[in-house]
């Protein structure tokens, strides 16, 4: 047991909920027990939270993590994938003292490029049903948004909701957090060498044999996370 380190907070990324990601596949129990608290949260347009279809409503994307984190007045840690990740980097500009430690999961380098309204449309259309009969990425994406608990029409509005300015090297620079980053040697979000080179501490570790979906579930993935969160 580690009372020591703070609670956890755990962010999964978009089209999956806290109970998909990180309690089906054990993730939250290895680290209960390692002796760390867990802190869940469902996004907006995800798992238990509210589903609306317009996306104006997403245009706040880290609300529901500042909510969880509510009036504490110590740091906790937290992981985020993918969608969650984006969502935590905005929680942190909001707030650098927020986080001690954070483990940013399937992001790279366009995170903080001006955003490519083609790669959303590209996704949309896997939730349309419009892709191309050979783009698998767009397909896997229309999958995941279709799956069993999942609305597939708050997912979308999720996608197309209003985007912010990326982050700048000022607002990366003022983040406190000691910061890892975690992506697959196979995701199609690499590379992220400059995301990681935005950050006061930050390491970068490439996972082996990993696509993006396949990141939560990675054994380096797990290894590294109760290492940076759990350990003495």
């Amino acid at each position: 047991m580690n009372g020591a380190n703070p609670p956890l907070l755990m962010v999964h990324g978009w089209g999956g909920s806290h109970q998909d990601t990180w309690q089906r596949s054990g993730v939250e129990q290895l680290v209960n027990d390692a002796g760390t608290t867990v802190i869940g949260v469902d996004l907006l347009g995800h798992g238990t939270s509210d589903k609306p279809h317009d996306p104006a409503e997403y245009a706040d994307l880290s609300a529901p993590i500042r909510n969880a984190i509510g009036a504490r007045t110590t740091s906790v840690d937290a992981v985020g994938f993918s969608l969650g990740a984006i969502a935590l980097l905005d929680a942190a500009i909001h707030n650098p003292k927020y986080f001690r430690r954070l483990m940013l999961v399937g992001v790279g380098d366009r995170l903080i490029e001006p955003h490519d309204p083609t790669e959303t449309a590209r996704i949309v259309s896997g939730i349309d049903g419009t892709a191309k009969p050979d783009d698998i990425l767009a397909r896997q994406f229309g999958n995941y948004a279709k799956s069993p608990n999942n609305d597939p029409l708050a997912l979308r509005a999720a996608l197309l909701r209003p985007r912010k300015s990326p982050p700048t090297q000022e607002d990366l620079k003022k983040i406190n957090a000691k910061v890892i980053l975690a992506v697959g040697d196979r995701d199609f979000v690499l590379p992220a060498d400059r995301l990681a080179q935005s950050f006061n501490d930050c390491k970068l570790v490439i996972l082996k044999n990993c696509d993006h979906f396949a990141s939560t579930e990675n054994f380096g993935f797990i290894d590294t996370l109760l290492e940076f969160f759990c350990a003495p």
